[in-house]
């Protein structure tokens, strides 16, 4: 191996310069380049790619650029649809999302859980909805009479929801059977033959994607190369840094085969760039660009989601921030360390806190069940400076105070 050291100036931010020193070494086998990043500034990259830093941004940008936003039933605080929403900027409100939905700037599907997803992106769901048609079984075995029978009566009547399917009379034929009835409008919705037009409450309603698609969407089934490719990019984009596993993350093999291939494309190209993390025995890729330009993210506390994107892998966290992160809801009260929905909190580019916290909404408080510090934090310090966020974390929740019930 052959070793080079570059200096970079990088603009961060606040329009500041710092000087950044990595290297690279050149592959004698595939002729590839891998540039060697600092821990810390595979931290900072990672941090400013999920849009926790610099200007906020508005509903659609925040969508369009983390490609996905994780939709979630537990409401101990903010669900964290909008939670995630929130962390990137501080005026968000849950109706910002449903103009989101009504403007068909974001649609529902599968990312690798259910999903907010941005309009535009919307071909790239159609891959996934080809996979659903083939199954045979996705959970449970299709029931194709009652799949047609569903689809005909949304045609007839417009948008449903499950529940306007419990004791409602089918004419001569007697009672609609709501189980397979809801089984049937997840099957639909899974091949793409339904939409979810909007929520309401948290009720799915469904429709027929020419009343939910725009015209002017594209709606061509990608090729597995541009599906790839799709991938790599968003993945790259949104996390900053990631594997080949972590880009085909819940997809099959064959779509990894061809990531894996697209990657090679891309690296001979000059588009992406192969890169090793300082203590890491990992290979990651990265957007060549954002290697330039690696900004400072300051100090700023984040109270974060546990399914926020930045957060979503845990292994990650482990191997990159030394942040070994689980909810722990499905674990036993007895077996619990930090409670029963600890948020992560997150300062600039480290870890340093787990916060198990409730919003009482009839009382208005946001109750703090527990605090638990990382090593080597001042906690005092950390304290005071985590007040104003918690005051700001309480209101974006309905609460007018916080209140401390330590247990």
């Amino acid at each position: 191996m052959r070793y080079c050291t570059m200096l970079r100036q990088v603009q961060n931010e606040h329009s500041l310069f710092v000087s950044i020193i990595y290297s690279f070494r050149f592959n004698k086998i595939t002729g590839m380049k891998t540039i060697e990043l600092p821990l810390k500034s595979a931290q900072r990259l990672m941090v400013a790619s999920q849009k926790l830093t610099g200007p906020a941004l508005d509903p659609v940008e925040i969508i369009e650029h983390l490609g996905y936003v994780q939709i979630d039933t537990i409401s101990v605080v903010e669900r964290a649809h909008h939670h995630v929403f929130w962390s990137r900027n501080q005026k968000y409100s849950p109706v910002d999302l449903d103009l989101l939905i009504k403007s068909r700037d974001a649609f529902e599907y599968w990312s690798h859980a259910a999903s907010y997803l941005p309009m535009k992106d919307y071909r790239y769901s159609l891959p996934l909805k080809r996979e659903f048609q083939k199954r045979e079984t996705s959970w449970y075995p299709k029931d194709l009479k009652m799949m047609k029978q569903v689809l005909t009566r949304i045609r007839k009547e417009g948008p449903l929801r499950s529940k306007d399917f419990e004791m409602t009379k089918k004419g001569k034929s007697g009672w609609w059977d709501w189980k397979p009835a809801k089984k049937a409008l997840e099957r639909l919705f899974l091949e793409g033959k339904l939409e979810i037009t909007r929520r309401e409450g948290f009720q799915k309603v469904y429709d027929l994607p020419e009343n939910v698609i725009p015209g002017t969407v594209d709606t061509t089934l990608p090729s597995e190369t541009d599906y790839a490719r799709y991938l790599i990019q968003r993945t790259l984009q949104h996390h900053g840094l990631a594997t080949v596993s972590e880009i085909a993350y819940m997809r099959k093999s064959r779509t990894k085969t061809t990531v894996l291939t697209t990657l090679d494309q891309m690296l001979a190209a000059d588009e992406i760039s192969q890169v090793s993390v300082e203590g890491v025995e990992q290979t990651y890729y990265a957007l060549k660009q954002s290697l330039e330009n690696i900004p400072r993210v300051g100090q700023k506390i984040h109270i974060l989601s546990p399914f926020d994107n930045l957060v979503i892998q845990r292994n990650k966290l482990i191997t990159l921030f030394d942040f070994e992160y689980k909810i722990e809801c499905y674990v036993p009260a007895t077996k619990r360390k930090y409670g029963y929905f600890s948020l992560p909190v997150l300062q600039g580019s480290r870890f340093v806190a787990r916060i198990d916290c409730k919003a009482d909404r009839t009382n208005q408080r946001l109750m703090i069940h527990s605090i638990h510090y990382e090593k080597n934090v001042d906690q005092l310090l950390l304290q005071k400076i985590m007040e104003s966020k918690l005051v700001a974390f309480a209101k974006f929740n309905g609460c007018n105070a916080v209140e401390y019930n330590m247990k």
